[in-house]
């Protein structure tokens, strides 16, 4: 999708159960997820294709500093004021290609994103090459419309993409 289609998207994207995470439940089923998965707080954590900032928001209260994402200039505004006051800075720029410098984060964090990448394996590397030492990459995707082919295809990608790079 292109920067003006995720635009008209901005006002009601946060309308699904598992975009804006205002279903209490919901929410809590996303901390029970993530949390763990990161190093304790405060850590830097890139929220690349934020979106509205709602995993950002959710990391950002436990303590973590968050720096979200986003091509979409009016998910980045909904993004603002999810996030107003907390340890957050929202950046317009590609998530294939962040404009974040390398080992710069403890987490890269990609939530339903991969799916759009135009070349997967190469983004998933630029994704790597943002950790830190002994950092973390957090993909979360899912099957959708996607024919099995092509999610086995992105399955391998990735992993080849992540393998660390012998000595």
């Amino acid at each position: 999708m292109t920067q003006n289609a995720w635009d008209a998207e901005a006002a009601t994207f946060d309308e699904q159960p598992d975009h804006g995470l205002r279903d209490p439940v919901v929410r809590a089923a996303w901390a029970e997820l993530l949390l763990p998965l990161l190093p304790p707080a405060p850590a830097v954590v890139a929220d690349l294709g934020c979106g509205t900032g709602s995993l950002s928001l959710l990391l950002a209260e436990a303590g973590h500093e968050v720096r979200g994402v986003d091509l979409s200039e009016r998910m980045l505004d909904e993004a603002r004021a999810k996030t107003a006051g907390l340890p957050v800075e929202l950046r317009r720029g590609d998530a294939a290609d962040p404009p974040c410098a390398d080992h710069s984060c403890d987490v890269v964090l990609v939530r339903h994103v991969l799916w759009a990448m135009p070349d997967p394996a190469a983004a998933v590397g630029r994704w790597v090459r943002l950790l830190k030492p002994g950092g973390v990459l957090i993909l979360v995707e899912g099957r959708w419309s996607t024919s099995r082919d092509s999610v086995n295809s992105i399955t391998r990608q990735v992993a080849r993409a992540s393998a660390p790079t012998p000595p």
